[in-house]
């Protein structure tokens, strides 16, 4: 998260960054967030019952998914990527 945490000033206009975390409680899910997350732009939220992950067919954690305006996923990976990496699939995405 720290690198997306970085680029989301380049997409901040485009595309909303949200994190959200299972399996933990609200306090240490929020002290997570303020030491991967300290830009403050990227929302985050802690999915307590999973409805977000089942919505999405998330199976575990890390996973990035891509979710394109009409709601549909566009990409997803598991596990971290370069900033390069991210930025290709976000260009992709968003068709640049």
């Amino acid at each position: 998260m720290p690198v997306v945490d970085e680029i989301s000033a380049d997409y901040e206009n485009e595309v909303a960054f949200v994190a959200v975390a299972w399996k933990a409680s609200f306090e240490d899910t929020a002290d997570r967030a303020a030491e991967v997350m300290p830009s403050g732009r990227i929302m985050w939220g802690l999915d307590a019952e999973e409805e977000v992950f089942a919505a999405f067919g998330v199976p575990y954690q890390p996973v990035t998914v891509l979710i394109g305006a009409d709601k549909t996923i566009v990409d997803a990976w598991p596990g971290a990527l370069s900033e390069d990496e991210i930025r290709e699939r976000i260009d992709a995405m968003l068709g640049a």
